[in-house]
């Protein structure tokens, strides 16, 4: 797997505040959530590049239905 980068992004605070409640709402950090935002961009601008590797798995496992 590739080293992740690090990248210092400024936004305006009404936009930060609107991204981190959006993020809330779909239990995502606000990083996590911009990095979903910017590769649905690039996949829908035929952008994205095919040695992107995929979005790392975040969160508990899923329970197997018994």
């Amino acid at each position: 797997m590739s080293e992740r980068r690090q990248v210092l992004l400024r936004v305006d605070p009404a936009v930060h505040d609107a991204l981190m409640r959006w993020a809330n709402d779909e239990f995502r950090s606000v990083n996590a959530h911009v990095e979903m935002l910017l590769r649905r961009a690039l996949a829908d601008a035929g952008r994205m590049p095919k040695q992107a590797a995929p979005l790392p798995r975040r969160g508990r496992p899923r329970r197997h239905a018994d």
